[in-house]
């Protein structure tokens, strides 16, 4: 079948292995299970539309990790991940959705086999892909082994990116950038949504400078007029109107590596409140843009946002941003740090944010945002890309 394809160089792999290694040895584990794909891909380069089925990476403390999961699958394996054949272990179809057994039953026979169903085992307990099924079934058939949670212990090892995951950031910028104003320059009243929506995944999957894009982990969101008062609203096959705003939430996605990046576009003329809440935003994020700088943290940059638009009259209950990077459906973000009151997470070079100070009135709402990357002298923003309201008559 040949070689398998990989987004990295083995010594990057063997890097964050040895990272994640150290964490595990800290938090007194033996081995960890690892049911979150982006964590997969990111500790052995795994990529395929298979986390609708039980999968997972078990690593030990030493030797390669161990993928597992269905047998028609471990093909996918052996053309993604660095790791070679005794590596890659998959489980009959009779496993899957079964009532009489479960993956996690076979998981631990071999867990057993290798000698490692004695140990502290670390599992992702607070994961969309770890079900309280495949839980029962570890604890059942490894019982001398103990469990602890280690949800969050790779995706924080994930925080700080190299330079060739700030590059797959920079294509997934040039991504939604040509995507953006793909949308403006076709929007306008009678267009369907699904018709536009269409637009955005040719030119999200198409492309540019010859660099493909990949599916983003969440679809576009564009709530108009009252549905723009609730951000994950996705469409329909109803016609944009006149005299109503519309947000578009979407990403540039390469490599699994995303960009979000948020633009309001109003058909027609917004209200006083509309363009004074935009001025607001503006100075919220160059605010924030300035206070995200190493040594800082996260609740620092939220606060400075928070500062600048109380001048205003605003308050936002949400956060006004999150970690981002690598990942699959159905969230782009990393599920590590936030910009909000609270978080004492200290910023470093590298990592990267996705800052969404978006307001969602009663009737309305507005979504002005921007990735950034943190570097040694401040905030970068990965996209160049006009930043205000789009007013289009």
């Amino acid at each position: 079948m040949g070689g398998p394809r990989l987004n990295f160089d083995i010594n990057e792999y063997e890097a964050r292995i040895a990272r994640t290694r150290r964490e595990m040895e800290r938090v007194g584990l033996d081995l960890l299970i690892v049911s979150d794909p982006s964590n997969m891909h990111w500790l052995t380069g795994y990529d395929g539309w298979s986390f609708y089925v039980h999968q997972c990476v078990v690593l030990p403390l030493a030797g390669d990790p161990l993928w597992y999961g269905r047998l028609q699958d471990a093909n996918g394996a052996r053309r993604t991940v660095f790791m070679g054949e005794k590596a890659i272990i998959g489980y009959p179809d009779h496993y899957v959705q079964s009532r009489e057994r479960h993956p996690m039953d076979l998981l631990a026979q071999h867990i057993t086999d290798r000698g490692w169903g004695r140990g502290a085992i670390g599992v992702e307990m607070d994961n969309y892909y770890f079900s309280a099924a495949a839980y029962a079934a570890l604890q059942r058939f490894l019982p001398n082994a103990s469990f602890a949670d280690a949800t969050g212990l790779v995706n924080w090892q994930r925080a700080v990116k190299s330079d060739r995951e700030i590059e797959y950031i920079r294509r997934a910028a040039r991504i939604v950038e040509k995507t953006h104003a793909r949308i403006l320059e076709l929007v306008e009243p009678g267009m369907r949504k699904n018709d536009l929506v269409a637009e955005i995944y040719h030119a999200q999957i198409r492309g540019v400078n010859g660099y493909g894009g990949d599916y983003p982990a969440i679809v576009p969101m564009l709530p108009s007029g009252m549905d723009a008062a609730a951000p994950h609203l996705t469409w329909s096959d109803e016609p944009f109107r006149p005299h109503e705003g519309t947000f578009f939430e979407i990403a540039g996605c390469y490599r699994r590596y995303h960009c979000p990046l948020s633009r309001t576009i109003f058909l027609g003329q917004p209200s006083q409140e509309v363009l004074d809440t935009e001025k607001a935003v503006l100075q919220g994020i160059e605010a924030a843009l300035d206070a995200a700088r190493p040594g800082a943290t996260c609740e620092d940059v939220e606060a400075a946002w928070r500062k600048a638009v109380a001048r205003h009259g605003i308050e936002k209950e949400s956060r006004c941003g999150y970690s981002i990077g690598l990942s699959y459906p159905p969230d782009w973000g990393e599920r590590t740090m936030s910009l909000r009151p609270g978080d004492k997470s200290v910023l470093e070079p590298g990592m990267c944010f996705h800052l969404i100070p978006a307001i969602w009135k009663d009737s309305w709402g507005l979504e002005i945002t921007e990735t950034f990357q943190v570097t040694e002298s401040g905030a970068e923003v990965f996209c160049n890309y006009p930043r205000h309201l789009f007013i289009k008559a």
